[in-house]
């Protein structure tokens, strides 16, 4: 290994380094993990003992970066997935499969898997459920499912499980859907994202009406300009949902005759069909460059031929040296043979060559890098088939007819019609912010160089965050090469000091030269116009990207890395002592009705008042008491309120504790509460807890308070207190529900002279 980083060091360790089940390590170098991976790789091979070493050589020196799925499982007789990602089957819109659906998740997430889900299948809230005299509680209601499962299921190693939501533009609850996440806690473990089809861009762009419908009705018509400013608006304010160009991706996929795609994984980049599945690579452009900072600099075109070669045989393999949580996801990746071959370090390359990132000359030199990475990566392809045969569901004249395929060399094109082609789709841009850091830190995926010298929080495996100071490789073989006190040039510009349209054409180019897509976030500045940060979503479609995501940073949402600069501490920031106890404290006590128990719990908050960085008078939360008559609960509710009443008095950002409580999955089982799931009791602690946070201003007012509000005729969007809420929401709930006195919710009917509740069961004829 050449000399490296702590930081590489320690992402190797603690990510990819093959360990016992107590923890003693097996791969005592990273010679070893390469080694190991090689072995694996090659065992498909007719003669393993001649690929093996050849598979070896072009991970060295990290010219050629597998995923990180690969790095972590291969070799090591686990029973994890090499693939990382996978979208799952389509969701019926039934219990039945609703509830399959989830298992074959959750087996896939248990094997180190991010999966994706289009939620578009199931019936909006409120439609009709026939048989059982109730109404659909919507996909929204489901989404809260599967993130409360994936909370209990942790990826391999010590990477957190991810998943992506989509939803139709025209989905009934797609308004619903945009908003979601503005509820601090909610869904944190699903990306979201809005899948835009064409007739709703020319229908935004003409700002005509748009219906929304499910099964053949239409429910309502909106203007669509302005539900694009209602995805624009969440967007700007919370970073998500993202938009996903849904009629250009199926029209651009080499399997548009064989497939139809609704869903991606949980970064973007590979849109794929029910049970599809995908592997990932790198090249290392970083690592290509010959004669770096110097009037020779280039690309070594012809090595990176050679490269691609390997790499692209290299990921093939992984379909048999790879476990499947699901069956049906073994047949899908077996019939298609995806992968998804791409780059990272671009940014350190362009550098090093001289360019500035998102330049013209940049952007015309990736364009020729491009090419020539493409043109390799369909030619190893082809070359595989001759010697192997074509993927099963090659289909010679539907493929070659292809709106991407069309887009190949004439060479290229005549060579597929000789031979087929090994791999449906070849090309991808993922994030590979882990592996480019494991690297010695070189540019992620395309995106610019964050910042020569930043601070990383690296997730630990005990769950807890380690601050690390890192610098980027290129910056370091400059200082190297020109020495320390080197002026750096105009072209080593970083995120922090790119237009947003500078990201735009470099995403845009490279788009032309994947078959698949990209993960790719711009950046925008906190101040940046909402007019013109929405103007960039309409300058991606229009110049032919498959989906479009961004982040503006603001004072509510933190950063996984963040530029280092003086910073003054603040009381805020001071959790070493306990806030002192005055003798007095104002409160409330909140009644908790738990459908499994038949004593109410009841919730007392007190609140202390505090300076916040800005000096400003705050009210904040200081303790809480947890009691109730039924002794079950008895030991477990005195340590919740010991150990949160010592987080709050430790002061700081303690609004993690309701996004902990929340967190909670009963496997028992949760209930429904007022029309929406609740995973655990200790879930519905961290709600009230969560609620009266928002009413003391410690926490931001969330959206479903705002709804909530205005539902009750308070259109001032002023915080009502819950007691005001839940009685108007009584009042004007539907007559043919009551509360049911077992359970609590409103699902009560009087049927045949009898009480019967849908949700429990309970019954008492009169």
């Amino acid at each position: 290994m050449t000399e490296s980083s702590p930081i590489a060091q320690q992402i190797w360790d603690m990510k990819y380094r093959f360990k016992t089940a107590d923890g003693l390590p097996v791969d005592s170098a990273v010679a070893d993990t390469w080694a190991r991976v090689a072995k694996a790789l090659a065992a498909p091979e007719r003669d393993p003992a001649a690929w093996a070493p050849r598979f070896e050589r072009a991970m060295a020196d990290f010219r050629f970066l597998p995923a990180g799925r690969i790095l972590a499982g291969a070799g090591t007789g686990r029973t994890v997935t090499l693939h990382n990602c996978f979208v799952m089957g389509t969701i019926g819109d039934d219990m039945g499969s609703i509830f399959a659906n989830l298992r074959e998740a959750a087996l896939t997430m248990q094997q180190g898997g991010g999966i994706g889900y289009d939620f578009s299948t199931l019936r909006p809230n409120g439609a009709p459920v026939k048989g059982v005299g109730a109404d659909a509680s919507g996909p929204l209601s489901f989404m809260e499912v599967w993130d409360s499962m994936c909370r209990t299921i942790m990826s391999a190693g010590s990477r957190r499980g991810a998943m992506m939501a989509t939803l139709r533009c025209d989905h009934p609850d797609i308004e619903d859907f945009i908003s979601a996440k503005q509820t601090p806690g909610r869904l944190t473990m699903f990306n979201v994202s809005v899948l835009a089809t064409d007739a709703f861009m020319a229908a935004v762009k003409n700002d005509q009406d748009w219906a929304l419908q499910f099964g053949g009705k239409v429910y309502r018509t909106v203007k669509a300009r302005a539900l694009w400013d209602k995805i624009m608006r969440a967007t700007y304010d919370n970073a998500e949902p993202g938009v996903i160009f849904i009629d250009r991706i199926n029209a651009r996929n080499n399997l548009y005759y064989c497939e139809t795609i609704a869903a991606t994984n949980p970064c973007g980049e590979q849109p794929l069909p029910p049970y599809g599945t995908c592997l990932l690579g790198s090249i290392n452009l970083a690592r290509m460059v010959a004669e770096p900072f110097s009037p020779q600099a280039r690309l070594d075109e012809t090595a990176l031929k050679d490269l691609i070669a390997v790499a692209v045989r290299m990921m093939d393999n992984v379909v048999e040296a790879s476990k499947y949580p699901v069956e049906e996801q073994r047949r899908e990746a077996e019939q298609k043979r995806r992968v998804g071959l791409g780059i990272t370090g671009l940014a350190d390359a362009l550098i090093m060559c001289g360019l500035r990132y998102g330049g013209a000359d940049a952007v015309a030199m990736t364009r020729r890098w491009m090419t020539a990475f493409r043109d390799a990566a369909y030619g190893a392809s082809i070359d595989l088939a001759a010697e192997k045969g074509p993927f099963p569901l090659f289909d010679r004249e539907k493929y070659l007819a292809g709106e991407t395929i069309r887009s190949l060399p004439a060479a290229l094109r005549d060579r597929i019609a000789k031979h087929g082609i090994r791999n449906a789709l070849v090309t991808s841009i993922a994030p590979t912010g882990t592996i480019s850091l494991f690297a010695d830190n070189v540019s992620s995926g395309l995106e610019p160089v964050f910042s020569f010298a930043y601070t990383r929080n690296v997730m630990m495996r005990d769950g807890t965050k380690r601050a690390e100071d890192v610098s980027d490789y290129a910056y370091r073989l400059f200082r190297s090469i020109k020495g320390e006190d080197a002026p750096l040039p105009e072209y080593f510009v970083d995120a922090q000091g790119l237009a947003p349209i500078d990201h735009l054409v470099m995403q845009a180019a490279v788009q032309d030269y994947v078959d698949s897509s990209i993960s790719k976030t711009i950046n925008v500045p906190e101040d940046f116009p909402f007019a013109a940060f929405a103007e960039v979503y309409m300058k991606a479609y229009d110049m032919g990207c498959k989906g479009c995501t961004t982040y503006r940073p603001s004072a509510v949402r933190g950063a996984v890395l963040e530029v280092k600069k003086d910073r003054k501490t603040t009381v805020e920031d001071d959790t070493s002592t306990p806030l002192a106890r005055p003798e007095t404290l104002p409160g409330l006590t909140y009644k908790l009705r738990w459908p499994e128990s038949d004593h109410a719990i009841y919730i007392t908050v007190n609140d202390i008042m505090a300076e916040d960085a800005k000096g400003r008078g705050v009210r904040r939360p200081f303790e809480v008491f947890i009691n109730s008559k039924n002794m079950e609960h008895y030991a477990w509710t005195v340590a919740l309120t010991r150990m949160i009443s010592a987080v709050f008095r430790r002061g700081g950002d303690v609004g993690f504790v309701v996004e902990e409580l929340k967190a909670v999955f009963d496997p028992r089982g949760g209930q429904w509460m007022n029309g929406r799931y609740v995973p655990s009791l200790l879930a519905a602690i961290g709600d009230i807890i969560e609620q009266h946070m928002i009413e003391i201003g410690f926490l931001p007012q969330n959206a479903l308070t705002r709804a909530k509000a205005a539902e009750a005729g308070n259109d001032s969007g002023k915080v009502v207190s819950l007691k005001e809420v839940a009685q108007k929401e009584t009042a004007a709930r539907d007559k043919r529900f009551r509360a049911c006195p077992k359970c609590g919710t409103y699902a009560l009917l009087q049927q045949e002279g009898c009480d019967s509740c849908t949700s429990c069961g309970y019954s008492k004829c009169s």
